[in-house]
């Protein structure tokens, strides 16, 4: 019993925070369009009349800065040569890692293969421990400790972020071995696993089955994580109906519509009675006054400019933040022009978190109707939650880690997280592609990838698809990328992911392919197309589908116009983190006329629309990501959309 209560803590506290902090918060994946590369560093930083550092007060930004340099010359799609297939390299055997493995893997003595679930688990190889204790848990083998191998089977499914496995063997666990004296453990389990599923019903319907006296503190702590991640209105309101004495359920609702953006006049007689059914404490869930419409709004933008180091390597690195802040200007610049004026108030964070706090220290800051930035981890969750405490939304610019704004209402991406690319490149799959519904997911080890490939997984078989193997590689090492594509068989599998950025896979994978004379779809990043170990022929004969998050249409109006002011403006082309800024203020800006400064809820009732320079934004049912992923293909040398705004 002391073991499995070890093991439930453990697994709880993997659940609640299963991906760890990752480094700094870098620049997304570069557009594929010669227009789009970033350029080379201005002579000069933005005006200096609209940034200020600590302790200066901010006036309203007039023009960007021009810049004096010209850009190197971007080679052209016709420039490119087509890199030879590479010849596969005969599989090697994985070099061992961490500690030693346990003896007799795969035993038939069921007592053994147990153990050795037990240690795979403690040494957190979790994919051995499910084939260690599969075996074990059939009521036909008759295994006398079958229902702690099915707990422990779940427990690694559930440390492996492997929900829907670990469901399936706690019903199996729940219906098969009933009387099980630590089947509260199972039920608490369970709860965690429906949360993370989004089940939020059945999870509340499972943990009221625990008995009253058995994980009290456990269950309500994971109630109250999960809980304020509903992102829909109207299904919180649904809970509430079906669990109306639900005591953190109505403090997550009422913290919902306090604090999260979501109150109305028409909420006050609900949050009235939450506040006095639960006993909450009224000055926390009194809701703040709402910000009234204005006829000009005044947006904070946090960005490293680091003018006290003007040196030229300072310069060149920071070049995005450049171009990010010169495309803002112009979309103030459109706004203004269309009768919707903002004023943009920009401070230099520096590169670390010091100067940052020093600027939000700054008593104007709390006036703000909306803060831009900034682009490291670091400062954005501190950023997040400053927007928290003051209620001010926040717009982070760059970054694709969904976790920024897991739990934070008033915190935004502009880019599409990684799950969210992974789910509609999940989605276009399953719907478009046709052929056998099954996939073979390559992705490398890192933590963006990682995060895509498991969120490719689920999503796909989610909707009825079956992913045959979810592999890691290291495209920088050649036995690992070997060791990946070891055994498959490609012209079985339905389609092809490869979730990688490195230059080694392209050539590799198309290696392989050519090899076994396969001809299967497949399904990667953009920067494929911009890489010169793999031609654009190669790419246009094959059915390679792209995850094209920064595509932009050259012949689109928007892009063409764009492109001619920032050349009169900066004389330079514009680089995709100009295109972004421009996007991200265009958009958002509208909504803070058309909606006013707390429009969580407007946005979560619309779907994604066409963006002004790229193909589409949006964050319905109340997502705090961008939910339209570009998927594109090359067709005769040129980039087309398959599924445009309004097409799925």
């Amino acid at each position: 019993m002391r073991y499995l209560f070890a093991l439930r803590l453990a697994c709880l506290s993997t659940g609640l925070a299963l991906v760890g902090p990752a480094l700094a918060q870098q620049p997304a994946r570069p557009a594929t369009t010669p227009s789009a590369r970033p350029a080379t560093p201005p002579a000069k930083a933005p005006a200096k009349a609209g940034v200020t550092a600590a302790g200066k007060t901010p006036t309203p930004a007039t023009k960007p800065a021009a810049a004096t340099t010209t850009p190197a010359k971007a080679a052209t799609p016709a420039a490119k040569v087509m890199a030879p297939a590479a010849k596969p390299v005969t599989p090697a055997p994985p070099r061992p890692q961490g500690p030693p493995l346990p003896a007799n893997l795969g035993s038939t003595d069921f007592n053994t293969r147990y153990k050795n679930g037990k240690t795979l688990i403690g040494q957190a190889r979790y994919d051995l421990a499910l084939q260690e204790l599969e075996p074990l848990t059939a009521p036909g083998n008759k295994f006398g400790r079958a229902p702690e191998a099915a707990y422990l089977y779940a427990v690694a499914a559930a440390k492996a972020t492997k929900w829907p496995e670990a469901e399936q063997m706690l019903n199996l666990l729940r219906s098969e071995y009933p009387q099980w004296p630590n089947l509260p453990e199972a039920f608490f389990l369970q709860g965690q696993v429906s949360f993370e599923q989004g089940d939020f019903d059945n999870a509340l319907r499972v943990l009221a089955q625990l008995p009253p006296d058995r994980l009290t503190t456990e269950r309500e702590n994971m109630k109250a994580v999960y809980l304020p991640r509903i992102k829909d209105k109207p299904a919180f309101q649904k809970l509430l109906q079906t669990y109306p004495q639900e005591a953190a359920l109505g403090r997550a609702y009422a913290g919902k519509l306090a604090n999260g953006g979501w109150y109305t006049d028409a909420d006050k007689p609900q949050l009235d009675q939450l506040i006095t059914q639960f006993a909450l404490d009224r000055t926390r869930y009194t809701p703040r006054p709402q910000a009234q419409r204005k006829s000009t709004y005044n947006i904070g933008v946090l960005l490293p400019f680091e003018f006290n180091d003007p040196s030229w390597e300072t310069r060149r690195k920071n070049q995005f933040v450049t171009d990010l802040y010169a495309g803002l200007r112009l979309a103030q610049d459109s706004l203004q022009r269309e009768g919707r004026p903002v004023q943009l108030f920009a401070y230099d964070t520096g590169a670390d978190t010091l100067q940052l706090k020093q600027v939000l220290a700054l008593p104007e800051l709390a006036g703000m109707d909306m803060l831009i930035g900034p682009v490291y981890k670091s400062g954005a969750r501190i950023l997040a939650r400053y927007a928290q405490q003051r209620q001010i939304l926040c717009v982070n610019p760059l970054s694709q880690d969904a976790d920024l704004v897991l739990d934070n209402p008033w915190h935004y991406l502009y880019e599409p997280s990684t799950a969210t690319q992974a789910r509609q490149a999940a989605q276009f799959a399953f719907t478009r592609l046709g052929g056998p519904r099954t996939a073979v997911v390559l992705h490398e080890d890192t933590k963006d990838e990682t995060a895509f490939g498991l969120a490719y997984k689920q999503a796909y078989e989610a909707l009825g698809g079956r992913v045959l193997q979810l592999r890691r590689i290291n495209s920088d090492v050649d036995e690992s990328l070997s060791t990946g594509f070891a055994g498959l068989d490609l012209k079985s599998v339905g389609h092809l992911v490869v979730a990688s950025d490195a230059k080694k896979a392209g050539p590799y994978t198309f290696g392989i392919m050519k090899a076994q004379e396969a001809r299967v779809p497949l399904i990667t990043y953009a920067s494929w197309l911009d890489n010169s170990r793999v031609g654009l022929y190669q790419l246009d004969a094959r059915d390679v589908y792209f995850v094209h998050s920064k595509f932009l249409d050259r012949t689109n109006p928007g892009v063409r116009r764009f492109r001619q002011l920032y050349l009169q403006r900066q004389k330079l082309p514009p680089s995709v983190f100009a295109f972004t800024g421009f996007e991200l203020l265009y958009y958002f800006g509208s909504q803070l006329h058309q909606y006013g400064p707390a429009f969580q809820q407007n946005l979560a009732a619309s779907g994604p629309v066409s963006g002004a320079v790229f193909q589409g934004i949006g964050y319905p049912g109340g997502t705090h990501d961008n939910q339209y992923v570009p998927i594109t293909k090359l067709e005769r040398l040129e980039v087309e959309v398959l599924n445009p705004v309004g097409i799925r």
